[in-house]
């Protein structure tokens, strides 16, 4: 691609390898040269917490405001009712909508972290597409935004088209999805003057959507921006871990193991993970990227650090940072580690070991314990743990004992 932006945020986009596609370039670099443009993202409010797959659209929100455009951040409390289909096998479970508020609350905790909300001609806004959609009369809406679809080219979208050619069922109510969702841009482009929707690379049929809708009944042009869909250079989705999903919210995930989760960075992510999660210059994320041997090491600490300030302040990556070398480096418990605290009750006259290791969220299940176990996988305070039939009695957690799997996933035990 011969394109030279002229405006900060899209240079910022293309040199740290933020974009996957978009709809008009020179026109979108012209809109942003101006200044003070309105953007959005919309997150829908399926969990009490976003993860570690959102983090790139939110760091595109941020980058976005420290350039002099102004982000906003949808939350679905009304398409989240409905559930986007998008390359799903199956339909979402409907939530009601007292759980969905919940879920809202919880996700508005993280972006505060990156974006500031006020009244400057770039602070964020948050809004909520309830605020339109719960008040929608459906034969007007029909009437009025439904006659501008065509089922025939919704049909051909590969998110619906892929399920389709798999011969899995899509309900009309999530095909109504991507009407709704187009709605939202022509809704904020409306009240806020919006000009731009962002989104994963999966979105860009339903961002489309957004900006014919926009262009049919507003007559304005409006543009959209995409970002690839990660995956790790091992093949594996962006955000999952052993253990299930890195969430973003504290209270689901400690920053403790938040910081793990980067530092555990694969060689050679490291670079590209630099430029996507940290503000450090794209020269020195190359240079870190580039580290070879022991050095790489030195390299996921930094990567670690940076998008665990982002997201939960200094103080708590220097922690997290100080607790990985106590534990890595010096053999030591460290206070900061992921805790499980057990009542009297709870150990009686013995649990076992296998429980234990569950308990403490370092496996799934006992027959992953037992397994770990078995694979000489498994340490009790430092020491190879051979045994699986180990009972840990009331006597031994007097201080507490920490457990390991592997070389870099522990967990402390303790009564309280």
């Amino acid at each position: 691609m011969t394109f030279t932006p002229k405006s900060d945020f899209l240079q910022i986009m293309l040199e740290r390898g933020f974009v996957a596609d978009c709809t008009d370039y020179d026109g979108l670099d012209e809109a942003l040269c101006k200044g003070g443009m309105p953007a959005y993202i919309g997150f829908d409010a399926t969990a009490s917490s976003l993860h570690v797959g959102s983090l790139i659209q939110i760091m595109m929100l941020r980058w976005l405001q420290k350039t002099g455009s102004r982000p906003i951040t949808l939350m679905g409390g009304g398409t989240t009712k409905v559930g986007d289909p998008s390359f799903r096998a199956d339909e979402r479970p409907l939530l009601t909508p007292d759980m969905i508020d919940q879920n809202i609350a919880g996700i508005k905790q993280v972006f505060s972290a990156y974006l500031d909300y006020d009244d400057a001609p770039n602070g964020a806004m948050m809004i909520n597409n309830a605020e339109w959609l719960d008040e929608l009369n459906y034969l007007e809406f029909l009437r009025d935004i439904g006659r501008h679809f065509s089922v025939n080219r919704m049909l051909s979208f590969e998110s619906v088209k892929s399920r389709l050619d798999r011969e899995q069922s899509l309900s009309f109510l999530e095909f109504n999805y991507m009407i709704l969702q187009a709605y939202d841009f022509l809704e904020l482009h409306n009240r806020y003057g919006c000009m731009l929707q962002m989104g994963g690379s999966d979105q860009m049929g339903n961002i489309i959507n957004g900006m014919e809708l926009t262009r049919r009944v507003a007559e304005d042009r409006v543009f959209g921006l995409t970002s690839p869909l990660l995956t790790t250079s091992d093949g594996k989705k962006m955000g999952k871990s052993q253990n299930g999903a890195v969430w973003l919210n504290a209270d689901m995930l400690s920053p403790y193991e938040f910081w793990q989760f980067w530092r555990n960075t694969t060689d050679a992510d490291v670079g590209r993970f630099l430029k996507l999660y940290t503000e450090l210059p794209v020269t020195e994320c190359d240079r870190l990227g580039a580290l070879a041997g022991s050095e790489i090491n030195d390299a996921k600490v930094i990567l670690a650090s940076e998008v665990t300030a982002l997201l939960h302040g200094a103080d708590a990556a220097k922690t997290a940072e100080a607790t990985a070398r106590e534990v890595f480096e010096k053999g030591g418990i460290g206070d900061d580690l992921p805790t499980l605290t057990l009542k009297s009750d709870d150990v009686g006259d013995g649990i076992s070991i296998v429980q234990l290791i569950v308990k403490s969220g370092l496996v799934k299940s006992g027959k992953e314990a037992k397994r770990l176990i078995a694979e000489n996988g498994a340490k009790l305070n430092d020491e190879p743990l051979t045994d699986g039939r180990l009972m840990i009695t009331a006597e031994t957690l007097s201080s507490p004992i920490k457990l390991s799997a592997g070389k870099k996933r522990h967990a402390l035990v303790q009564l309280g």
